[in-house]
């Protein structure tokens, strides 16, 4: 008698050893998790977004944009010969959520930054089909008449370092996503950031988040602060932080 012949002929046996062998599986992938610090790999150049940039992801999540714009390269050639680098887990740490995205009406965006110009992004936004005829996407050129208020974006801040921390954060607690400085001066930054001709901190914005910040007005125009500065701030960085370069020279010395 074949020895599998009791599963296939008893329902009861078959079950039992299907949630043994699920079991045995899960924790295989359960148990290690609990025995290391992170699993991400640690990457240099990554940081949170500044504030403006936040802002932008904002918008970016609540107009849907992540249902037609995926922001995950995966690891297949086709892909990457198109994209760019195959996206790092390290990419998406700051993230809450993720940009993923399932489905790709428009391209990946995981390497747009700097890519086109702010003006080519102006134009995009407010007029699709003037940058792409055959583009579905629709026109948003009310981003560039919604202002933008710097002062709540202390809070936000906040509210994510317990996001990332639930059990609290200080400015000395390494799991903080931002220290009580970037917090402190949120509004001063996301001012800074986008050429405000009243703000002068820019330099304190490049000690606070390092060198890879792009600091301009971003939306044309230099007397507002606009949704649509937010957007274009956001999107010029998205894939730029990484040197690949570095990267992948670190990755074949392992």
């Amino acid at each position: 008698m074949p020895s599998h012949e009791i599963f296939e002929k008893n329902s009861i046996v078959l079950a039992i050893a299907i949630v043994l062998v699920v079991s045995i599986a899960g924790l295989v992938e359960i148990i290690p998790l609990y025995f290391i610090k992170s699993t991400i790999e640690k990457v240099d150049g990554m940081r949170p977004y500044t504030p403006l940039e936040l802002a932008g992801r904002d918008v970016y999540v609540r107009e849907g944009c992540y249902l037609c714009h995926s922001q995950m390269i995966r690891p297949f050639r086709d892909e990457v010969e198109r994209y760019g680098h195959y996206s790092l887990a390290a990419e998406s740490m700051y993230d809450h959520p993720f940009q993923w995205g399932s489905k790709r009406t428009g391209p990946d965006l995981a390497r747009v930054g700097n890519k086109y110009s702010d003006k080519w992004h102006r134009d995009h936004m407010n007029d699709p089909r003037s940058i792409v005829p055959a583009s579905v996407m629709p026109g948003y050129s009310f981003l560039g008449k919604t202002d933008i208020d710097p002062k709540r974006y202390k809070a936000h801040l906040k509210a994510l370092n317990w996001t990332a921390q639930p059990s609290g954060v200080s400015e000395n607690d390494t799991g903080a996503m931002y220290t009580q400085a970037m917090i402190d001066n949120a509004a001063a930054d996301l001012a800074a950031q986008a050429g405000d001709p009243d703000s002068d901190d820019s330099e304190g914005l490049q000690k606070r988040y390092g060198g890879k910040i792009n600091v301009r007005d971003f939306d044309g125009d230099p007397n507002r602060i606009t949704e649509l500065d937010a957007l274009i701030a956001y999107m010029q960085m998205l894939g730029t932080l990484v040197d690949f370069k570095t990267y992948n020279a670190k990755a074949n010395l392992r």
